[in-house]
């Protein structure tokens, strides 16, 4: 069903599926409760992959306090080939619930969206977002089920939110730059993820993204960036900062080594291909691990780490023990103690002809540059 309007729009408990085309400035509320049908057999083949789909939007306003219901219990039951859930059986992909496309000036406010069929929002290809007081909820168990997931996106604030998933609370991939976290509660969860990236060889771009005043909790993750071996592109100028962890299995990580299955076509590096990452900052993280190792930097031999920067971290063990780092090809510097305590290797001893700088970064810049 198609609902064309201008503003202001009012939704209202609407079941089945929905794309919402609003030509020019409109308001939308959601002051009741959507609810998806409940059997994977009710979605008809043009509606595999999408339920609420916002596409083509300038200027809207999505609020009202209402109620997004995927109601995925069925889709999760399913398998699942990998832990996006992407398939849910063969030639069928779970529905995301609240999904905007190519939109730009658009915020969504005080809604609570709960247990979709895979990722509650979805930004794709979208510039100037905003993303406040929501309540994201579904059951640990559940996969895929991505709090936020931005793609390809520019602009994009996300705060004062809520994140109880199965999947990432936060996910960023594709090209993302100017992506800003503040104010969020994830647990249980995945965490906050960037990536992957570099999927199929892929040239995948993010920069600027920057996170503020977190409590994560009770997550596989905490703030983690992950790629895919024989991709292309970077993460760069990426800041982490005040966040407090109670048991996180793996607060913080970098895993170039994604897949390692993932091999082809080589992005012209001289000794293979990565995704780059560096100038990556870790800035207050307190807190406790749920394992014994805090810090993974899973760097790669064709693309190491550069510039990573450690400043306040400090994590324990859930018992008030200590705990390890591990660097593989990681350098960057680190200020003051650190727990635990840096494996960082110095710039100086980069190998430059297998790791050359990916843009404008200088030795020493930090967070506060850009």
């Amino acid at each position: 069903m198609a609902l064309l309007a201008s503003a202001p729009l009012l939704l209202a408990a609407l079941a089945g599926a929905v794309a919402l085309l609003l030509p020019g400035a409109a308001e939308a509320r959601i002051s009741g409760n959507i609810i998806a049908p409940e059997s994977p057999e009710e979605w008809e083949d043009g509606d595999q992959g999408r339920w609420l789909h916002f596409t083509g939007v300038g200027d809207l306003s999505l609020s009202g306090g209402g109620i997004v219901d995927g109601r995925g219990h069925q889709w999760w039951a399913g398998a699942c080939e990998d832990e996006n859930c992407t398939s849910y059986r063969q030639h069928e992909v779970a529905p995301m619930a609240l999904h905007f496309e190519d939109c730009q000036d658009v915020s969504v406010k005080g809604l609570t969206l709960q247990n979709s069929q895979r990722q509650h929002l979805v930004f794709t290809r979208c510039y100037n977002v905003e993303a406040n007081y929501l309540r994201v909820t579904s059951p640990e168990y559940s996969p895929g089920t991505a709090g936020v997931l931005v793609v390809s996106s520019t602009n994009v604030h996300i705060k004062d939110d809520l994140f109880s998933v199965g999947g990432d609370c936060v996910s960023i991939v594709g090209n993302c730059s100017d992506v800003r976290l503040r104010a969020i509660s994830c647990g249980p969860g995945l965490g906050i993820s960037i990536g992957g990236l570099g999927e199929n060889q892929s040239n995948h771009k993010i920069e600027k993204i920057k996170t503020d005043t977190m409590f994560i909790s009770n997550t596989k993750n905490g703030v983690r960036v992950k790629t895919y071996e024989d991709g292309c592109g970077f993460a760069r100028k990426v800041k982490f900062a005040q966040i407090m962890m109670r048991n996180v299995a793996n607060p913080i990580v970098i895993d170039q080594h994604y897949s390692a299955a993932n091999r082809g076509t080589q992005c012209g590096t001289p000794n293979g291909s990565a995704v780059a990452v560096e100038n990556i900052n870790y800035i207050d993280i307190t807190g406790t691990s749920a394992t014994e190792r805090a810090v993974t930097f899973a760097c790669s031999d064709a693309m190491p780490c550069r510039r990573l920067y450690l400043d306040g971290v400090n994590l324990t063990t859930a018992g008030g023990g200590s705990t390890s780092a591990f660097c593989h090809q990681a350098f960057g510097k680190h200020v003051g103690d650190v727990l635990p305590e840096s494996c960082l290797g110095k710039e100086d001893f980069v190998q430059l002809q297998a790791a050359p700088t990916t843009g404008d970064a200088q030795d020493g810049e930090d967070a506060a540059d850009w």
